[in-house]
């Protein structure tokens, strides 16, 4: 199992490496469900800033990757996202190169849909690139797009974290006026939106610095190869060196690029559809779909089966056992009187005795009622001990039972026959001694 973060999310597998941080695989544990979890170092007060500003983030839109929760652990910190398993543009232009211009076109509109709602909010996400536009696993259908990574966005107005003169963001897909040190914009966003076009529709990286040059000296240039010219003419409107040259909402660019795509031709009957697929890979040993695979239970243990040879009540018994098993229960007499051990024959020969139960041992009284709080609850029964019941009578004198006694108890003293005689010879004298004392 993995480490577990703030006691709540279980690290499992990093997925990835950002500018600033790694993003790990992880389960989060209050919400039942696999996270994205990008983790931070709290190593300096620029790194724990931008962590703050993005994780403050809370945009809700199917196209937005907005982190969704945070928590912190001794130097370390993290925020969580939904777990997007699709890859990045880069991974789809990895497998196929440059991507048909209908599939590049709903790309865009999902793309600008989202930015829509960042710069709604007046946040500039100022690092627009294909790493950093994800894509949910869907197959052959239809693309679902999620803009990532607001780490080093900002509001419009807000102080920077960084000085005037130093550029912030991927090398590649600078605005102009961003190399310039301008204050970030929303203009800016949308340049690197025509980049990120340009990169799709041809399969590599566009050579920003070349593009803007000759934008500069020779006004937009024709469509390049393979791009419909429709399509091309909203792509010049995004990439204008000039700023206010440029379209100005990401709005105005959806609607420009709805009525291009109706102008775009039919895709070709031999055309390789575009497949996402999951690029994260499977889940480590001790994961599955619903999360932590608990180890399978112990099968129950069966009972010890005792062979008939072995029970203690089938061994061969001593003389004096099976005399002890012939006596009554302590709970019946109150005492045991043991009686002489039998003689055995010296001629006789040696035989297992057959077993006798303690439960039929033969008893001189009459059966009384089972006590059930005395009832046996193992196989081999064991003796209880002997115990006095209790009594609310005082000055009583128990009476000793002895085996085979009948008849009741004898009086202490001599027998009639003599105490008879003894009697009738002192009353005699009693009388002739009080006769005596009346003559004198």
């Amino acid at each position: 199992m993995g480490e577990v973060f703030a006691g709540r999310y279980e690290l499992i597998d990093p997925i990835g490496r950002g500018g600033v941080g790694a993003v790990w695989r992880a389960w989060d544990h209050r919400r039942r469900r696999y996270v994205a979890a990008k983790v931070l170092q709290q190593s300096d007060a620029h790194t724990l800033l931008r962590f703050v500003r993005e994780q403050a983030l809370r945009i809700d839109h199917p196209h937005v990757l907005a982190p969704a929760s945070w928590a912190a652990d001794d130097d370390k910190v993290l925020f969580t996202m939904d777990l997007v398993a699709g890859g990045s543009l880069a991974h789809v232009i990895g497998d196929y190169g440059p991507l048909p211009p209908r599939f590049v076109c709903t790309l865009l509109d999902q793309l600008l849909s989202g930015l829509a709602t960042v710069h709604a909010e007046g946040v500039v996400h100022r690092d627009i690139k294909p790493a950093n536009i994800l894509l949910d696993v869907t197959g052959t259908g239809r693309p679902h797009l999620r803009l990532s990574d607001f780490g080093i966005s900002m509001r419009k107005g807000e102080p920077r974290l960084t000085e005037t003169n130093y550029v912030v963001g991927t090398p590649g897909y600078f605005a102009p006026e961003q190399m310039l040190g301008a204050e970030p914009d929303f203009p800016a966003d949308l340049f690197a939106v025509g980049l990120v076009a340009l990169y799709l529709l041809q399969g590599q990286k566009p050579d920003s610095r070349a593009l803007i040059e000759h934008f500069m000296a020779h006004g937009t240039p024709g469509a390049p190869e393979g791009i419909p010219e429709p399509l091309w003419q909203v792509l010049a409107g995004l990439l204008q060196p000039d700023p206010q040259a440029r379209f100005k909402t990401a709005t105005g660019v959806r609607k420009a690029l709805t009525a291009a795509v109706e102008m775009l031709p039919e895709p070709r009957p031999d055309e390789e559809p575009v497949e996402v697929f999951d690029q994260i890979g499977p889940l480590p040993a001790g994961f599955g779909p619903n999360g932590p695979e608990t180890p399978a239970p112990h099968p129950p243990t069966a009972p010890v089966h005792v062979p008939p040879s072995v029970h203690p009540q089938d061994q061969p018994q001593t003389p004096a056992q099976q005399a002890q098993q012939q006596l009554p229960s302590a709970s019946e007499t109150g005492s045991f009187h043991l009686p002489p051990p039998p003689r055995q024959p010296a001629a006789a020969p040696t035989q297992p005795p057959v077993p006798v139960s303690s439960a039929h041992a033969a008893s001189p009284h009459p059966a009384a009622a089972p006590d059930y709080a005395q009832a046996p609850t193992a196989a081999v029964s064991f003796p209880q001990p002997s115990t006095r019941q209790y009594t609310a009578h005082a000055g009583q004198v128990p009476v000793r039972a002895t085996p085979g006694a009948s008849a009741p108890a004898k009086r202490p003293g001599p027998p009639p026959k003599v105490a008879i005689p003894v009697l009738f010879v002192a009353l005699v004298c009693f009388a002739v001694g009080i006769w005596a004392l009346t003559q004198t």
